[in-house]
């Protein structure tokens, strides 16, 4: 009989050449564990989701095979396939899932047997898996898009489908998947649909299979990638294609009704990856696009080579044309910051979105004539409410229980952005600039942490940098802004009860 790996909720975004997490190697030795021992839910220590990722292995691969029936209100069947290799002798390994039911499981193509345990499927072969060996994990289970309460992430249900959108803790509410971005793998998407619909996924394509009924649509990625940067979109949908520099290959997906109204948005693509090049070099990876999707979520995403975006964003007349512009550029600004270089730690955060966060105000600033210092000072004079409320930017805080998505609060988006904004005061602008193409041409395809930043920071900027950022990143109180003796920090709104209106982030 199948295990339902989900009968109670999951509690609730905007928001190859791999180096090893330190978290992996010190939590190794947990997973030594006796057979006849209780299963349990392991982690490799996360300081924000403490229960992400398995230690034991390295994902080399996923290949995902999805078959939609045509109704975003049933589960899917799926069969996920995970080459990894073992970092310890496992006499059995968990993987990160929940929110669907396991029917069977097998190891390097025999039977094993598998139990759940907290958001965990812990899997026990029929003999130990050897230190620095390979082994294939197949799981055939389903796969829910109708969220457990309180859930948020996974499947985005669409007025005419399904799309992904699983950061930071959510890649497991739709597949079996060791879910940190520490662990980076090549991934495979096999899709299958009724006729008449459409499924892209990341990466590029390798084939359509068209049958009476049904078509399967494969893609696979051409570079490593996070569990929480996966994409899937099924619905009724236009791909429409051009061309970006050096002849890059964009795909943008739209739903078909809304191609003409949408066109003015997608042209914009190809001149907003050229300028992004005149910052930080070649764009990463083997093609981009954006995905409209008829759904209402509260936040756009970057998913690896094909960013999330509510098509309500390009048609409220409310939102300035330089500010969905500017959207546009934090999403594919992430492609460099945060997809292809992830960070090593949930704490990590502030290196993806102080950078997006950072060229988004620098196009607004060049190109609509929005000057990033007016948005700069605004944001030291609430640095410190937000580092109140959310932690410092390199600290934040975990989120509440209920809140994965918790961590997306100001402190590491205009918080962030500020700490870039002194370092360019501190370094100048061209050792600024060398600095963030050093970075991301250094460290592509890997995990890395803020500690990798400071040292490349601080060989570039000519000086020990370190006494610099442990004040910008993990100070309660803002430091004084470098060349900006006159910037200060809003006084703190009065106390309630204290004549005035209660204050907060």
């Amino acid at each position: 009989m199948p295990f339902n790996l989900l009968p109670r909720p999951i509690p609730g975004l905007r928001r190859a050449r791999r180096r090893k997490a330190g978290l992996l190697a010190s939590a190794v030795a947990v997973c030594l564990v006796a057979a006849g021992a209780p299963a349990e839910p392991l982690g490799i220590g996360d300081r924000l989701y403490p229960t992400l990722g398995n230690p034991g292995y390295d994902v080399a691969s996923y290949d995902l095979a999805f078959s939609y029936s045509g109704r975003n209100d049933k589960p899917l069947s799926a069969v996920t396939t995970i080459r990894a290799r073992t970092t310890a002798t496992l006499d059995r390994l968990n993987l990160d899932f929940a929110h669907g039911t396991v029917e069977s499981v097998e190891v390097d193509g025999r039977p094993a047997r598998f139990t759940g345990a907290g958001e965990d499927l812990v899997v026990t072969p029929d003999r130990p898996l050897p230190l620095g060996s390979w082994t294939r994990i197949t799981v055939r289970h389903t796969s829910d898009p109708v969220a457990a309460k309180d859930q948020e992430g996974g499947w985005v249900r669409t007025t005419d489908g399904l799309a992904m959108a699983n950061q930071a803790d959510a890649a497991h509410l739709v597949f079996p998947c060791n879910d940190h971005p520490s662990d980076k793998a090549m991934f495979t998407f096999r899709i299958t649909a009724p006729n008449g619909y459409t499924a892209v996924a990341n990466g590029l394509p390798t084939g359509t299979t068209r049958g009476a009924r049904t078509t399967t649509w494969a893609y696979r990625s051409a570079h490593p990638m996070a569990t929480e940067l996966a994409q899937v979109s099924i619905g009724r949908s236009t791909v429409v294609h051009r061309k970006g520099p050096h002849g890059l290959p964009v795909r943008d997906v739209v739903p078909t009704a809304d191609r003409k109204t949408l066109e003015p948005w997608l042209a914009k693509t190809p001149g907003q990856i050229a300028w992004l090049e005149s910052k930080v070099g070649t764009y990463p990876f083997e093609t981009y696009g954006v995905l409209m999707a008829q759904a209402s979520t509260g936040f756009e995403l970057e998913t690896q080579t094909l960013s999330l975006f509510e098509k309500g964003i390009f048609t409220e007349p409310a939102y300035p044309k330089w500010y969905i512009e500017s959207v546009m550029v934090h999403e594919l600004s992430h492609q460099w910051f945060g997809d292809s270089v992830s960070p090593r730690t949930w704490s990590d955060v502030w290196l993806n979105e102080g950078h997006a966060t950072w060229y988004e105000e620098l196009y607004a600033d060049e190109k609509a004539d929005h000057p990033m210092e007016d948005r700069m000072k605004a944001a030291y004079g609430a640095s410190d409410r937000w580092r109140e409320a959310g932690g410092p930017p390199g600290r934040p805080k975990p989120p509440a229980p209920g809140q994965k998505i918790g961590i997306f609060r100001p402190n590491i988006y205009d918080g962030a952005a500020l700490i870039l904004y002194a370092l360019r005061q501190e370094i100048g602008r061209p050792a600024f600039e060398r600095l963030e193409k050093v970075w991301v041409q250094q460290n592509r395809d890997s995990s890395v942490g803020t500690a990798d930043f400071i040292r490349l920071a601080s060989a570039i900027g000519g000086r020990d940098l370190t006494g610099f950022f442990h004040d910008w990143l993990y100070s309660a109180k803002t430091p004084p802004m470098p060349g900006h003796p006159d910037w200060k920090p809003a006084a703190p709104a009065p106390a309630k009860g204290a004549g005035g209106p209660k204050g907060g982030a």
